[in-house]
């Protein structure tokens, strides 16, 4: 980006700096902070249709709010770029989501103006609501605290549970809502429909501003003045939506709908609302992807962008290579084939929150609109809605994102385990995912699943396995069957194989060797081939097993393992704390085996972001971590 491109945003470090500003240059600095994104993103990919949304949020918030003292609260995170770039991390926005550079999402060891740390939804009212009440016991109650949620993530049981907490707490908050009907993909349930009938009475609408210009004309101004609109919006949405106002029916005053993108109106507001004790809610109205008109188009498409891009086309300015055939993603192979086995058993449903272009199950909805289902961001009734249909004899393939499901826990064990419902949990992302960071590396899905009775836990090392285990996963009575496999493409070109039945709990000897065996679960297993080629050309001879299967373990495998090497090395795409190297270390001691084994995967710490490539040599499973690994173990 060209020095001294901005007239105001060049000379913008802090919000002290926008409050320098004029007011009526507002418009202005919105529309170079949302030139700026443009143009960063254009060069280095990232969240995108989200922030250009809240532009004029952004800018408006701190210009009025005292942050850092003041707490904004972003939830999700993905639309904070604007926030970060007028809170003095302009200079390093080139660094975004890159290794060692700043973090795609609010963070609270990184800037403190980022008030809370976040990266999953519908956490925000939670958190300011713990703010606001902190600030209320130690006597600050001049301090404010705001809460920007988007309606998708309205969506999530938290968020109203949240709702129901501040109705009573009575504590100084305002909870801001940006209604764009979109999370990544559009939004779905009554909620959004009912915000429609609110922002799209006009009626309402057209009374409630001429109500306000008459107050204008008359002069009539101050607290008076505001109380006077306030009952009166209040009684105009009773009288004239569907329903009475949900906010309003929890003690929480509701203002709006509000024009998210007038910058100047948007300020007013915040400015009157700031004298106005209590929960409040502040309803806005804006456009994902505002400014640019393919994301404003393509909204899902333009959530976030994965390439390099011309800021006039769209289209991608990658290097452009020979076309030669590629692996696919794992999650359009999860996408193709359930729609195939959905074809041969009636009975197969499918069931994301929220995630249906993210996961492929979008490919099954289109396909058959009537038996996939995007039940909203709700991780908790996704897996239990999952287990109601099971119990009525269907058989729901769940997806949910590795690091979403840690959300669904107590329904995983409570609601499908415990009965013993043939519930098929896809976990994709699992493992170290890349440049979305700790909050969504899927790290912990192997530890927390294997403690639970009945669950199956697998791993696919391809496409075909993947495939095999999800026809395994429906076959009758086979119970509670997890299986996860990672963000990106496969290994496999002709992956479309035939269906095989893969016996539960047993795993495959890939490889004969002498001198040390690699037990690998998952696609990393197709690295570790990689290094094991380098390894022999040391003189050494590597057996390799792919376990597949977590839980059970196949103990027939490992007895001929333990009972053949005395060299050992597990590797994981996970943590290996309560993973698979802990399982099979569980099985050496209570059988009584003696060997040196030496355990690969995520450390007991949080994983920052940067590549997928880059976070496996930080964590040492990398090919060159695991031959240097090998060579030590043998060496010794």
């Amino acid at each position: 980006m060209e020095e001294g491109k901005y007239r105001f945003l060049d000379n913008i470090n802090s919000p002290d700096d926008l409050k320098l500003i004029d007011e009526t240059d507002l418009p202005e600095v919105c529309q170079e902070l949302r030139d700026f994104i443009i143009d960063a993103l254009s060069c280095n990919p990232g969240h995108f249709g989200a922030s250009l949304g809240v532009v004029e949020l952004s800018v408006a918030l701190h210009y009025v709010f005292n942050t850092p003292y003041d707490k904004v609260i972003w939830d999700v995170g993905h639309q904070a770029y604007g926030h970060k770039i007028l809170t003095g991390r302009r200079d390093n926005f080139h660094t975004n989501r890159k290794f060692k550079g700043i973090s795609g999402f609010p963070n609270i060891f990184e800037s403190e103006y980022d008030a809370f740390g976040v990266g999953h939804s519908s956490t925000s009212i939670s958190a300011g609501l713990g703010m606001a009440t902190a600030a209320k016991l130690n006597n600050e109650e001049q301090r404010q605290i705001v809460a920007v949620i988007g309606d998708g993530s309205m969506t999530a049981g938290m968020a109203f549970e949240a709702l129901n907490n501040m109705s009573v707490q009575k504590t100084n908050m305002l909870v801001i809502l940006n209604d764009n009907n979109m999370a990544i993909d559009p939004n779905v349930g009554g909620f959004g429909e009912y915000l429609v009938d609110i922002a799209t009475s006009r009626t309402y609408n057209k009374i409630r501003e001429e109500a306000i210009r008459a107050l204008e004309k008359f002069k009539i101004t101050g607290p008076r003045s505001k109380e006077m609109v306030t009952k009166m919006n209040n009684s105009l949405k009773n009288i004239l939506t569907k329903q009475s106002n949900i906010f309003e029916g929890l003690n929480i005053r509701y203002f709006g709908p509000v024009d998210g993108h007038d910058i100047g109106h948007l300020t007013r507001v915040l400015n009157d609302l700031k004298d106005i004790s209590g929960p409040k809610i502040l309803h806005i109205i804006t456009k994902k992807g505002k400014g640019f008109k393919l994301a404003e188009e393509n909204q899902t498409a333009w959530h976030a962008v994965g390439n390099k891009f011309d800021k006039l086309t769209g289209l991608s300015v990658e290097p452009c290579a020979v076309p030669v055939p590629r692996p696919p993603k794992f999650q359009d192979v999860f996408g193709l084939t359930i729609v195939e086995l959905a074809e041969q058993n009636e009975k197969i449903i499918g069931i994301t929150p929220a995630m249906p272009s993210g996961c492929s199950l979008n490919i099954m909805m289109e396909k058959m609109p009537d038996r996939a289902f995007d039940v909203g961001i709700a991780e908790q009734h996704a897996v239990t809605f999952s287990a109601g249909m099971a119990i009525a004899g269907f058989t729901p393939f769940c997806n949910i994102y590795s690091s979403f499901m840690q959300r669904a826990y107590d329904q995983v064990l409570h609601d499908v385990a415990i009965q013993n419902l043939n519930v098929v949990f896809c976990l994709d992302r699992g493992g170290l995912v890349g440049a979305d960071g700790p909050t969504h590396h899927g790290a912990y899905d192997l530890q927390f699943l294997r403690g639970i009775p009945n669950l199956v836990i697998s791993s696919p090392m391809d496409e075909v396995e993947l495939r095999n285990l999800m026809y395994t996963g429906q076959l009758p009575n086979q119970g509670p069957f997890s299986i996860r496999y990672p963000r990106g493409i496969g290994s496999l070109i002709n992956w479309k194989q035939p269906f095989a039945e893969i016996k539960v709990g047993t795993g495959r000897e890939l490889k004969e060797g002498a001198d040390l065996a690699f037990l690998t679960i998952g696609p990393i297993g197709v690295k570790a081939q990689l290094a094991i080629e380098k390894i022999e050309k040391e003189g050494y001879s590597i057996a390799h097993y792919d376990m597949r299967f977590v839980k059970p373990l196949d103990q027939d495998l490992l007895h001929n393992v333990f009972k053949t090497h005395k060299n050992i090395i597990t590797v994981e795409d996970g943590t290996i704390i309560g993973g698979m190297g802990s399982a099979i270390l569980e099985f050496m001691s209570d059988h009584n085996y003696h060997a040196r084994v030496k355990r690969l995967g995520i450390p007991d710490s949080y994983i920052e972001h940067g590549t997928q490539t880059e976070l496996y040599g930080v964590c040492g499973f990398d090919k060159e971590g695991m031959v240097n690994a090998a060579l030590e173990m043998l060496k010794r």
